[in-house]
C-alpha cells in the first residue's frame, strides 16, 4: 500500500517537472495551447463513427507535439494506464451489435461495427493524448489564469487548483501515516479494519493542517482569488500564429478527408 502511495506522489511530482520544461511547446502561452486543445477535442469527437480514414490525420497533432516538446510517448500512456482500459471498453460491443459487412479483407469480412469500435477507440486515445500534452507542458497556475481571463467562475477555478495541489498533500500524509502504522504493526498486511476510523480521522486532521500551510504559501505568493502572478503578460504573435495555424488545419481536416487526399497524391 505504501509503495502505491509513493508511486502516486512521484507521478504527481513528475507532471510538475514536465510542465516546468523549456521546449518550444512549453514556451507557447497557456491560452494558445488551451484554445488549440479545446478545438482539437471538439473536432475529433465531431467525426462520424465510420470515418476512420479522416480521423487518422488528427494523429498528426499529438505526434508533432511529442516530438517538439521532448515528452516521451511512453510517459503519456503510463500516466493514462488506468483511463485507457475504460476508453478501450467504450465500443467493445459494437462488433457484436452491428454486424453489417463493410468490405472484405482477404477471407475475413470487416463489419461496420468493427470500424465504429476502432473509431471510438481512436477518438478517446487522441483526446486523452491532447489533454495530457496540455497538462504536461503547462503549469496548473497558468491554466487557471487563462480560465479566469475567459471569465470562468473563480470558485470553479480555485477548486480545480486546490484539488490538484491538495491531492499531493493528501497522498504525502497518507504515505507518512501508512509507514508509521507498518512500523508499529510489522508483518501485518494493510491496515486492520478496526483502525480504519481513527486512521481516516487522523489523515483528515493532518491534511487540513498541511492544507492551511499550503494556502498560506499561496497567499504569500500573491493569490487573492485571482492569478495575476501566473499570467505572464499578453500572447505574442508566435502564440497567435500557433493557435490559428493548428485550428485552421483541424477545421480543414474535418471538412476534407486529408488522409485520403494525401494518399491519392502519393500514389500519383
Amino acid at each position: 500500500m505504501s509503495q502505491n502511495i509513493e508511486r502516486s506522489i512521484r507521478d504527481l511530482r513528475e507532471m510538475d517537472t514536465l510542465a516546468s520544461g523549456d521546449s518550444p511547446l512549453h514556451r507557447v502561452s497557456a491560452g494558445a495551447k488551451l484554445l488549440v486543445t479545446v478545438v482539437y477535442i471538439l473536432v475529433v469527437v465531431s467525426f462520424d463513427k465510420f470515418n476512420m480514414s479522416g480521423l487518422m490525420f488528427m494523429l498528426l497533432y499529438p505526434a508533432v507535439l511529442f516530438a517538439v516538446s521532448g515528452i516521451p510517448v511512453s510517459t503519456c500512456f503510463y500516466k493514462l494506464r488506468f483511463v485507457l482500459p475504460i476508453v478501450c471498453a467504450v465500443g467493445i460491443f459494437n462488433p457484436i451489435l452491428d454486424r453489417t459487412p463493410a468490405f472484405p479483407l482477404g477471407s475475413f469480412v470487416v463489419t461496420t461495427g468493427m470500424i465504429s469500435m476502432v473509431t471510438l477507440l481512436m477518438k478517446g486515445v487522441f483526446c486523452l493524448m491532447a489533454s495530457f500534452l496540455l497538462a504536461a507542458s503547462t503549469r496548473i497556475e497558468a491554466i487557471c489564469a487563462v480560465l479566469r481571463k475567459i471569465h470562468v467562475p473563480s470558485m470553479l477555478v480555485t477548486l480545480l487548483l486546490l484539488t490538484y495541489r491538495y491531492a499531493a498533500v493528501l497522498a504525502e500524509e497518507a504515505n507518512v501515516m501508512t509507514q508509521a502504522y507498518n512500523l508499529r504493526a510489522p508483518g501485518q498486511k494493510g491496515i486492520h479494519y478496526k483502525a480504519w476510523g481513527s486512521f481516516l480521522g487522523q489523515l483528515l486532521l493532518r491534511s487540513m493542517d498541511r492544507a492551511e500551510e499550503l494556502y498560506s504559501s499561496m497567499l504569500l505568493r500573491g493569490y487573492h482569488g485571482e492569478f495575476y502572478y501566473a499570467q505572464g503578460g499578453s500572447s505574442s504573435i508566435g502564440d497567435v500564429l500557433y493557435a490559428v495555424s493548428w485550428c485552421a488545419l483541424f477545421i480543414a481536416a474535418r471538412c476534407v478527408n486529408l488522409t485520403q487526399l494525401l494518399g491519392t497524391s502519393v500514389l500519383r
